[in-house]
């Protein structure tokens, strides 16, 4: 039987969920938060920490090298993180702008994240998925490579700005390095930056001219594995302790912890928003 204290708590956890869910069921594919939090544990496990479910599939020796809980918040912490992204009429999250060259970017002073990646790794997919709980912004999905030409910034009520970037590599703008170059390196509100790689495919030789540049800038950036409802679980443990390997041995900036998710199943979902929320200061 659960203690008294622990029941309350979770009665005004599911009580503040549930008034969100009825806010975004009508619009939203994926599972309130009220609704993952009745899930058996396991399933629990996978779809909001999904780096500690895979952790049970590692041979004994294996696990020491895997950085589980760098950030390991409550399920109250995400609860509350849930609420940064929910629209509302106080809290309106939608499209502001977009930008070719960075002096043509919207003066903002609130923090900002930006998402980077090669082309087709799923990165507007995974903002989409961010904003399941604002169902008016449009963010544009395509399938096919290369769709995104501009920086598109998307207002967080008064909390902070998202940046979806031009993906590198196939159908990359032709003013690419210029752009994003520029953005990175001389953005003084820029908090982190989100480097996305595609869980099947593992580092690539463009990716690895990402990381050269976030760790010659010296920014804090984080690699966010994407479509990892893809691979078989065999093939994601071993893409998972390669990247992980790599994070380890080759990189100064990067945090070291990795962030595995799915625009599909929403896997890892809510603790990428609850990660945004804790470095843009909204999670106290």
């Amino acid at each position: 039987m659960a203690a008294p204290g622990l029941r309350l708590g979770m009665e005004k956890l599911f009580e503040m969920l549930a008034a969100m869910g009825r806010q975004s069921r009508a619009y939203s594919k994926s599972q309130t938060f009220a609704e993952v939090l009745r899930l058996p544990k396991s399933q629990l496990t996978k779809l909001v920490y999904p780096l500690q479910e895979l952790e049970q599939h590692l041979v004994p020796d294996t696990r020491p090298h895997l950085h589980l809980r760098v950030f390991d918040p409550s399920l109250e912490d995400i609860a509350r993180a849930e609420s940064v992204f929910a629209a509302s009429q106080r809290n309106r999250i939608e499209y502001l702008s977009s930008a070719v060259r960075l002096d043509h970017a919207p003066a903002l002073s609130r923090p900002e994240v930006c998402f980077i990646g090669r082309s087709n790794v799923g990165k507007s997919s995974l903002i989409k998925a961010l904003f399941s709980l604002a169902p008016e912004v449009e963010v544009r999905v395509s399938k096919k490579p290369g769709h995104t030409k501009k920086m598109n910034f998307f207002k967080v009520g008064k909390y902070f700005t998202v940046v979806d970037m031009p993906g590198y590599g196939y159908r990359a703008p032709e003013d690419f390095v210029d752009m994003v170059e520029a953005y990175l390196k001389e953005r003084r509100n820029l908090k982190r930056t989100f480097l996305l790689v595609d869980s099947a495919v593992g580092i690539t030789k463009t990716d690895n001219i990402a990381v050269e540049m976030c760790e010659e800038f010296a920014l804090p950036y984080v690699m966010v594995l994407t479509k990892v409802d893809k691979p078989s679980k065999g093939h994601l443990l071993k893409q998972v302790l390669e990247i992980q390997k790599f994070v380890n041995t080759q990189t100064q900036g990067c945090f070291p912890q990795l962030f595995p998710v799915s625009a599909v199943t929403y896997s890892g979902i809510h603790l990428l928003k609850c990660f945004i929320a804790n470095i843009t200061g909204n999670l106290n």
